[in-house]
């Protein structure tokens, strides 16, 4: 690409980093949507297993007194 002016040059260069910029910002939000359906996928596991509950609730023996599913 030849621009003329320096001033078109920068121009240019701008167009050419918000343009990158839109696209990051497009990839962020694929991650996340990626990372809170992996965080919903973890706790259903989680939750199935009996290695948590949904909501928390304080259990009152400790996991060193009881065998915890899955980590035998």
């Amino acid at each position: 690409m030849v621009v003329g002016s320096s001033e078109e040059r920068w121009e240019a260069e701008l167009r050419a980093l918000r343009q990158e910029l839109q696209e990051l910002r497009t990839e962020q939000r694929a991650m996340a949507e990626a990372i809170d359906q992996l965080v919903t996928t973890f706790r259903s596991l989680a939750t199935h297993l009996g290695i948590a509950g949904e909501p928390y609730v304080g259990r009152k023996s400790s996991t060193r007194d009881r065998d915890v599913p899955g980590f035998g």
